[in-house]
């Protein structure tokens, strides 16, 4: 067997590897977040959110590098089901901060848990969780660090 034709086979591709663990966890996520009327990715601003309440939408989307065409969209459903409000800055109107509802205040320790429970079915281990965690961290900085030499 040719050893360059092996290696570029589907099942030995590192994106697809991780693609397909991605797809997971958005399927494991879903399922777990479908009864509070979230998705995976507006979960993700609320824990944005919960680490730092009242981020522009500029430091939102950096922090989970979504553009403004992704995330505008996201947070003005998330504002109409009463996740998350919108401010404009009274000093630069350019400025949109974002701040939490009570209801994603009082919906916090819920969903973490559900989540906990989902991810606990899982049997990762906290050593490998760790691992994983420092493995992707390094691939990603890779990543970036290729994208920025080029």
């Amino acid at each position: 067997m040719n050893s360059v034709n092996d290696f570029l086979s589907l099942d030995k591709q590192l994106c697809f590897a991780i693609y397909e663990a991605s797809s997971q966890f958005t399927k494991l996520y879903t399922n777990v977040l479908h009864p509070f009327g979230i998705t995976y990715p507006q979960y993700l601003v609320l824990l944005a959110l919960w680490e730092k309440d009242g981020l522009s939408a500029k430091e939102l989307g950096n922090r989970l590098n979504l553009g403004t065409g992704t995330l505008t969209p996201m947070i003005k459903r998330m504002e109409v089901n009463n996740w998350v409000k919108k401010e404009r800055s009274t000093t630069d109107e350019r400025r949109v901060s974002i701040f939490l509802q009570p209801k994603a205040l009082r919906e916090k320790d819920a969903i973490n848990q559900s989540i906990a429970k989902a991810i606990d079915t899982c049997n990762i281990e906290l050593k490998e969780y760790e691992a994983l965690m420092k493995q992707l961290k390094m691939l990603r900085e890779k990543l970036e660090l290729r994208h920025e030499k080029a």
